[in-house]
């Protein structure tokens, strides 16, 4: 037979890196053929049957489309000797398998929560519980009775499986259950003393009596894994869980995969920042004798060279998706039971999945302001902003947080006179004021106005404007505006998908609580990103995404990350991780600081950029660096490195001994630490 390229996506002309057979190889089915790479990722072409190699008509570099003649397959000889040619593909984990039962309960602290169902109890139905042994925190040993029930012949105690500690019991004296029912959840591995609990011990709770499905209930479609919602982290669970082995079904709302990030926020906003850091380079060259014409905005361009970066990504997770075998359903979804979803499908009608596992990751929707003219296109989201219809003469940005400040930084290098309104008392709040300060200069002498302490208390349209009232200290006490765009914050959507439905847990501000392994208070059910709390950031819901997805499949992964990196892409760049001085000083944590201004990097000269800074915070009792805060160009690269220092337990040494290359920015870091060790020579800092 002829082997040609399976379908494998959107993807045209990709190279072959690697030819795995020669003529006579004996092949067996799946066996891998050929490799090819594309911008995403590498990809075996395998074989679809057993045979032997004919002619191979590929060889390493040929550029590769669907359909493509890859070799001919004829018949396996069976002769003597011929299977020993049978080429055997040998795979392994990154780590051992974990023996059985798991080693739970080791110094690392890995455990396990089981769900422990009724046994085969023979012909017995409906059987009344008549009494319930433990209760949640208790600790059990293998054997130890949970529940006693009682049938018309006899009495009969449920034991414990193995040890462990009771984390939720699922039962109640008077209940009538049988075989598969739930008990209750164990914490399996040592036994854990009272003062060991876990930080959060969420108690499972039963779906409500009037919920439309329960468990068992079929849907039009099945799935082992249910995602719902495509972000960052919904479709890395669902990549994740296919590749271990699980039959994945994702739903999602959008026309496309990648949610608000890829859609309408992380990556678009990049492609305009770019933009907008290339107009203000142009500008600032002026100074240095390189002089540029005025910049000729086509905003036409611009949107449709975002909306192609948008696509090329997107058309790659379709792509992702289709090679996995992950079934993508488009529409809302809601649970309407604890293994129910219905899907209101993009196409107006309704169909159903059925799942034994499910992720929830439908993240999170801007927050709005009750006194916003209702339906006037001139009051913007961060969504709105991004399609930039116009640039406005004057545009006031409430909110001075991360989304408020990259939107600000475009429209004002396309043009706009911008004034921005913060009700905290600095720029970015969750950032140290040290680290923000460079930037709030910087803005306050090309904005129109940056108001402090400032609140505002109402808006009314009017046909030559917006006309806005404040309430601050140096704020007028009405202004007008062609366009506002409002990034006052973003809400999570926990309670906004029937979760009442399937027995979840929803706090009053739509967040739903989850365990280290990223567990609901239903135990098959997990919880990701946005929706699970604070920050809410596209690589935290990422993370916590494969954490689900091999939980889902049995494997003892925890969601255990010491920081989680924050970026502000402005000019210039603020970026953070672990612990803040603020944070520090709150909590009373001794601490060291070394701090290396870049007015003495000469990278940083070399840029014509010389307020940044570097600062790292170290623990006074281990030496440990604990907190990292960067503000200057590629703040956000940067800022890496600091993370892993703290992720890998690194002291000052660590850092100041490792050699950094020359002249760049990230020597900045190793100055910091040295400052702080006081062994520094491009800074004179007095003896300590």
């Amino acid at each position: 037979m002829e082997i040609r390229v399976p379908d494998i996506g959107d993807f045209q002309a990709v190279p072959v890196i690697e030819v795995h057979v020669s003529p006579g190889d004996v092949v067996a089915a799946e066996d891998p053929i050929i490799t090819l790479e594309s911008e995403k990722a590498t990809m075996d072409i395998p074989a679809p049957a057993a045979g032997t190699v004919g002619e191979v008509t590929v060889n390493v570099g040929d550029l590769l489309s669907e359909g493509d003649l890859i070799m001919q397959l004829g018949e396996a000889d069976t002769s003597a000797g011929a299977a020993a040619a049978v080429r055997e593909r040998v795979t392994s984990d990154a780590a051992p398998a974990p023996t059985e039962p798991p080693g739970y309960g080791s110094p690392s602290g890995l455990y396990e929560t089981i769900e422990v169902a009724v046994p085969d109890i023979g012909d017995f139905e409906d059987v009344p519980v008549i009494e319930v042994h433990v209760g949640v925190g208790d600790s059990v040993a293998a054997e130890d009775p949970l529940i006693t029930l009682e049938s018309d012949k006899a009495t009969m105690d449920i034991p414990a499986p193995v040890a462990g500690t009771i984390t939720g019991v699922r039962v109640a004296v008077g209940d009538r259950i049988s075989a598969g029912h739930p008990i209750a959840d164990l914490r399996t591995g040592e036994v854990l003393q009272p003062e060991a609990q876990p930080e959060t011990v969420l108690q499972p709770v039963r779906a409500p009596a009037t919920a439309p499905a329960a468990a068992g209930a079929r849907g039009d479609v099945s799935a082992e894994v249910l995602v719902l919602g495509g972000g960052p982290g919904g479709y890395s669970a669902a990549f994740r869980a296919a590749d271990l082995g699980k039959n994945v079904v994702l739903v999602d709302r959008g026309a496309t995969l990648g949610g608000v990030c890829l859609n309408v926020g992380c990556i678009p906003s990049k492609a305009l920042l770019h933009a907008a850091k290339v107009i203000a380079e142009t500008r600032e060259m002026s100074e240095h004798g390189l002089v540029f014409g005025g910049p000729e905005i086509d905003l036409g361009k611009i949107r449709a060279w975002k909306d192609g970066v948008v696509a090329r990504l997107t058309s790659g997770l379709a792509g992702l998706a289709r090679q996995r075998k992950v079934t993508v359903i488009r529409g809302y979804g809601r649970l309407a039971g604890p293994h129910l979803l219905q899907v209101g499908t993009a196409e107006g009608g309704t169909t159903t999945v059925d799942f034994e596992q499910a992720i929830i990751a439908v993240g999170s929707e801007p927050l709005t302001l009750p006194f916003m003219p209702v339906g006037d296109e001139r009051v913007m989201d961060s969504t709105g902003a991004l399609r930039i219809d116009e640039v406005p003469g004057r545009l006031l940005v409430v909110g001075g947080g991360i989304i408020g400040m990259e939107m600000a930084t475009v429209y004002h290098q396309l043009g706009a006179r911008v004034t921005i309104v913060e009700l905290m008392d600095q720029l970015i709040p969750g950032a140290d004021k040290d680290l923000v300060n460079p930037l709030a200069k910087r803005v306050a002498g090309q904005y129109e106005n940056v108001y402090l302490k400032t609140k505002v208390t109402g808006v009314q349209a009017q046909a030559d404007g917006l006309a806005v009232s404040f309430a601050g200290p140096k704020a007028p006490a009405t202004d007008t505006f062609d366009r506002i765009l409002v990034a006052v914050g973003r809400r999570p959507g926990g309670d906004l998908i029937g979760a009442e439905n399937a027995g979840l847990s929803v706090d009053d501000r739509g967040f739903i609580p989850v365990d280290k392994q990223m567990r609901t208070n239903v135990p098959h059910i997990f919880a990701i990103g946005d929706i699970v709390g604070q920050p809410m950031l596209a690589h935290k819901a990422t993370h916590e995404g494969k954490v689900a997805a091999a939980v889902a499949a049995g494997k003892n992964s925890f969601f255990d990350a010491r920081v989680i990196p924050s970026v502000a892409y402005t000019d210039p760049e603020v970026a953070w991780a672990g612990l803040t001085e603020n944070e520090a000083k709150a909590a009373g944590v001794s601490y060291g600081k070394g701090v290396f201004p870049w007015a003495a990097s000469g990278r940083s000269l070399t840029l014509g950029r010389s307020e940044g800074m570097t600062k790292l915070l170290f623990d006074d009792v281990t030496g440990r660096v604990v907190g990292c805060g960067i503000v200057g160009s590629n703040a956000g690269e940067l800022i890496t490195e600091a993370a892993l220092a703290i992720e890998m337990g690194a002291d000052a040494a660590d850092i100041g001994l490792t050699i950094h290359p020359h002249p760049t920015l990230s020597e900045t870091v190793a100055m910091a630490a040295e400052a702080f060790e006081g062994t520094i020579t491009d800074l004179y800092l007095p003896r300590r």
